[in-house]
């Protein structure tokens, strides 16, 4: 066998497309279907006696799928993947904008809200479905409070849920768990009503990264469908030139626990 041979029939480790824009329809936790436009990513590990695989393929299914692309199409799609590539395993990821519909707390003023979302699941070497978001949120410092006579600073922060479930979990339910766990939540539009409670319920709140990071962490071990999460805070500080960040993973909770008994 020649060196050309030989680099023919290497075994590569992962053939497929890499951040394909592509319009999808997202189904909401009311039943109706979002249409988005997701960056995706799908890759296949191939048999060494296969140079090559078909892009016409990932495509072809993508296209059959779009118009419904919920979580329990993620694994069908997959496997229908490996099965016509022969490929030994699959993965994809798929993250796009997710927009809700969210009220101003006075007024009740309805503003749509954007945030981000990404689906990642394999068959074969890699099975576990993640569910990630990032949600916006509002932290207020509490030494600032604390050493002020008046006001504090704050400022916006970005969290960021990765969750592994037993059941179906919308995504609408873990952006809520999220939002609750911050000084204040973020609003699209608000009126000076508005503007006056958020500022004035984010004093009353004063949290760390810290403290937000371990009260999403409190009530994601407290739902009974999520068997696994990680949770990072980053919050873009107002008065210093670096963020603040903070991040916790469930497996590492659960070895402190075990090493506790």
């Amino acid at each position: 066998m020649n060196v050309n041979d030989q680099f023919q029939n290497m075994k590569l480790n992962t053939v497929g497309i890499k951040d394909i824009s592509y319009p999808v329809k997202i189904r909401e936790k009311s039943g109706h279907l979002q249409d988005t436009v997701a960056q995706i990513s799908l890759q296949v590990s191939m048999p060494k006696r296969y140079r090559e695989t078909s892009l016409s393929t990932f495509l072809n299914v993508l296209n059959k799928y779009q118009d419904d692309m919920s979580v329990s199409i993620f694994s069908k799609l997959m496997l229908e993947v490996k099965e016509d590539l022969q490929a030994e395993s699959a993965h994809m990821e798929m993250i796009f904008p997710y927009f809700l519909q969210k009220k101003a707390p006075i007024t009740a003023t309805s503003g749509l809200m954007e945030y981000t979302c990404k689906f990642a699941d394999g068959v074969g070497a890699d099975e576990d479905f993640i569910l990630s978001i990032w949600v916006p949120g509002t932290t207020l410092c509490p030494c600032s409070k604390e050493i002020s006579d008046f006001g504090a600073h704050n400022q916006r922060a970005e969290i960021n849920l990765n969750v592994k479930f037993n059941r179906f979990i919308w995504v609408e339910d873990l952006i809520s768990m999220v939002e609750v766990s911050t000084s204040c939540e973020v609003f699209s539009l608000l009126k000076r009503p508005d503007e006056k409670f958020v500022t004035e319920q984010a004093y009353k709140n004063p949290m760390f990264v810290e403290d937000v990071v371990r009260k999403v962490a409190e009530s994601a071990l407290a739902h009974p469908d999520i068997s696994w999460f990680s949770v990072g805070v980053e919050s873009f500080e107002s008065i210093h030139k670096h963020s603040a960040y903070a991040f916790v993973d469930s497996d590492d909770l659960l070895e402190v626990d075990a090493s506790d008994k």
